[in-house]
C-alpha cells in the first residue's frame, strides 16, 4: 500500500445530468490510498491518516492537485512526425502528409521506436488511456501493443483496414485485413490492459465488401471496439455521397454494415444531421470531440449541446498529429473556444468530466478508469500548480474551485504535469 497526499478533485457524474455541485468531489487536503495497482480509499488526509497501517509510504505533493489520469478517445500513433505540418484540410492533408509517415511503419525498427516516443509523450501530457490508431501494417500494432503492454497502460488500438483510395504499400485487401486482424485480436485483445479495436480509415478508403468484414469481426468477438472517423470535413462527406450513393447519408454507411453499437466511437462528428445523431445516441455510440484538430484542419465546429441532447457519449480527443498537441488540457483550451463561437459555455467541471470520466464513459471503462472511486484502476496524474510563472500568479488570485480549475485548463500544458501514474506505478516524473 501507498499513500498520496495532495488536493484531490474527480468527478462523479456528468455535471449535465445531475448539476454541478453534485457531480465532482474534492478534498483542499486529501489523500490517495493505492494498493495493488488499484485504488482503495480517498478522503480527507486528517480523517484516513490516523488509521494508516504500520509502515504505508506517504508521498506528500506540495502546491498540487491530484486529477484522475486524462482519456483521449481519438489520436494516430503513426502522426507523431506530422504534427504542425503547414497549410492543408483533411484530404490534402492525407495526401501530403499522412500517408508518407505511416509507410514507414512497414519498417518493425521504425515502430517500435515511434511507439515508445508516442507514449512517453502521452504520459509526460497525463494522457493514461487512449484510443488509437496504427497503420495498415500488422507490425505497428505489434510494436504499441508491447510497448503500452511493459508500461501496463490501459490502451486500445487496432490496424487500419483500407483497401482502396489508398497509395501502394498502404492498401490491404477486405481477405487479408480481416485475417491480419483476427492473428491480432488473438494476440492482444485482453492481454493485462490492453483492448483491440476494429479500424476502418473511414468510409472512403474501404470497400463495402471490407466493412462487412469489419462487421463480422466485431459479432465474432464480443467486446472489441469499432474506430472510424465521420464527418470531419465537407469535401469527405460529399466523396461518401459519391462512394455510396445508395445510402442516406455518412453514418448510415456504417450502420448498413452493422459497425455502430456500444464501445464503437467515431471522431470529429462535426457536420451531422438530426437523424445521425439520433442514431448515434440510441444505438449507444460514442463520438470524439477534437477541437484542435477541427480548428486547425479548417473542419469545422463541434457542436456538443446537439449531441448530448440526442443521447451522445462524447469523449475527448487529440487526434495528433492534425490536432496540435497532446495535452487535453490544451484540447480543454481549443473546445471552449469552439464553443463560446456557437453561443455554449464549458463549465470548468463539465471540462474535467470530458476529459477523465466522460472519455471512460465514451469507451464504456467507466466501471475501471475516469475518476478516483475504491477500486477502480489507480490512473492519476499530479498536476503542478505552480508549473509556471503566470499558472502560479494567476492561480494565486483564484477566489474559488472552479476558477482555479478553469485557469488551470486555459494556461495549462504538459509543464502542469508533475507526475503520472498507471496501475499505481510512476510512469512519469517531470524533471525539475
Amino acid at each position: 500500500m501507498q499513500a498520496y497526499r495532495a488536493a484531490l478533485l474527480h468527478c462523479l457524474a456528468d455535471p449535465r445530468e445531475v448539476g454541478i455541485e453534485r457531480s465532482y468531489q474534492y478534498f483542499e487536503d486529501g489523500l490517495l490510498l493505492v494498493e495493488n495497482g488499484r485504488i482503495v480509499r480517498i478522503g480527507a488526509a486528517a480523517e484516513l491518516l490516523p488509521g494508516l497501517p504500520a509502515g504505508v509510504g506517504v508521498a506528500e505533493y506540495r502546491d498540487a492537485l491530484i486529477v484522475p489520469g486524462f482519456v483521449d478517445t481519438h489520436i494516430h500513433y503513426p502522426q507523431l512526425d506530422v504534427i504542425a505540418s503547414y497549410g492543408s484540410q483533411l484530404l490534402e492533408w492525407l495526401e501530403t502528409y499522412t500517408f508518407p509517415a505511416e509507410a514507414r511503419f512497414a519498417d518493425p525498427a521504425h515502430a517500435r521506436a515511434h511507439a515508445r516516443l508516442f507514449l512517453a509523450e502521452l504520459l509526460r501530457n497525463g494522457t493514461t488511456t487512449a484510443l488509437v490508431f496504427a497503420t495498415v501494417h500488422p507490425q505497428s500494432v505489434d510494436a504499441f501493443f508491447e510497448e503500452a503492454s511493459r508500461l501496463d497502460l490501459r490502451m486500445i488500438a487496432g490496424k487500419v483496414l483500407m483497401d482502396r483510395n489508398a497509395p501502394d504499400g498502404l492498401r490491404d485487401s477486405a481477405a487479408s485485413g480481416y485475417a491480419e486482424s483476427r492473428a491480432l485480436i488473438e494476440r492482444w485483445h485482453g492481454k493485462g490492459r490492453l483492448h483491440y479495436a476494429v479500424t476502418p480509415r473511414f468510409a472512403p478508403t474501404s470497400t463495402p465488401g471490407q466493412l462487412d468484414l469489419a462487421g463480422r469481426l466485431l459479432r465474432e468477438y464480443p467486446g472489441l471496439y469499432l474506430h472510424t472517423h465521420l464527418s470531419e470535413n465537407r469535401a469527405e462527406i460529399d466523396w461518401v455521397k459519391e462512394l455510396f450513393p445508395e445510402r442516406r447519408h455518412y453514418l448510415d454507411v456504417y450502420d448498413h454494415h452493422r459497425l455502430l453499437g456500444a464501445r464503437s466511437v467515431f471522431a470529429h462528428g462535426v457536420h451531422l444531421c438530426d437523424d445521425e445523431c439520433r442514431r448515434l445516441g440510441e444505438s449507444g455510440s460514442a463520438v470524439a470531440f477534437c477541437p484542435t484538430s477541427n480548428l486547425f484542419l479548417g473542419s469545422g465546429l463541434f457542436d456538443l449541446a446537439r449531441l448530448e441532447g440526442h443521447g451522445v457519449r462524447v469523449g475527448l480527443g487529440t487526434d495528433v498529429g492534425g490536432g496540435t498537441s497532446f495535452s487535453q488540457l490544451q484540447s480543454l483550451n481549443e473546445a471552449y473556444k469552439v464553443l463560446q463561437l456557437q453561443g455554449q459555455k464549458l463549465d470548468p467541471f463539465k471540462a474535467l468530466y470530458l476529459a477523465t470520466l466522460g472519455g471512460a464513459r465514451a469507451l464504456y471503462l467507466d466501471e475501471r478508469i475516469g475518476n478516483l472511486q475504491p477500486g477502480k484502476d489507480a490512473d492519476f496524474v499530479v498536476l503542478d500548480c505552480k508549473a509556471t510563472p503566470l499558472l502560479a500568479r494567476r492561480l494565486e488570485q483564484a477566489r474559488s474551485l472552479a476558477e482555479r480549475l478553469f485557469a488551470l485548463m486555459i494556461l495549462g500544458d504538459d509543464r502542469a504535469v508533475r507526475e503520472t501514474f498507471a496501475a499505481g506505478r510512476s510512469v512519469h516524473r517531470r524533471d525539475v
